[in-house]
């Protein structure tokens, strides 16, 4: 019986034992948030459901990782004057900060909408 190596090589063509992985390709998200700016569109979402009637607005696709959005966020909530978090590419405000943080991100260069 043949090594998986082997038939995956045999489908694609290459040889397993020289075959080198390819370290451009990276799945990571940048380390600075800045980075983005102007690249994709980032959402601002306003959201009630499922926090007791409390308000909450959420900046969604910041491709970053968790220590640059964590920088970001705290920027963001200083100018809003409110409390938040942010993880896994979003960063959460709590109240409804829409027009102050669309303002904030347009200056930095972020194109940003309101949903």
């Amino acid at each position: 019986m043949e090594d998986w190596k082997q038939l995956l090589g045999q489908a694609f063509g290459i040889d397993p034992e020289t075959a080198q992985p390819d370290e451009t390709h990276n799945d990571e998200r940048p380390a600075d948030a800045l980075a983005q700016q102007g690249k994709s569109m980032v959402n601002i979402v306003f959201e009630k459901k499922g926090r007791a009637g409390k308000q909450a607005t959420i900046i969604t696709d910041l491709l970053a990782d968790d220590e640059a959005l964590k920088r970001l966020a705290s920027e963001l909530k200083q100018h809003c004057s409110t409390g938040g978090s942010a993880r896994g590419g979003e960063i959460l405000l709590q109240g409804d900060c829409r027009d102050k943080a669309l303002e904030w991100l347009r200056e930095r260069g972020f194109k940003a909408r309101i949903i």
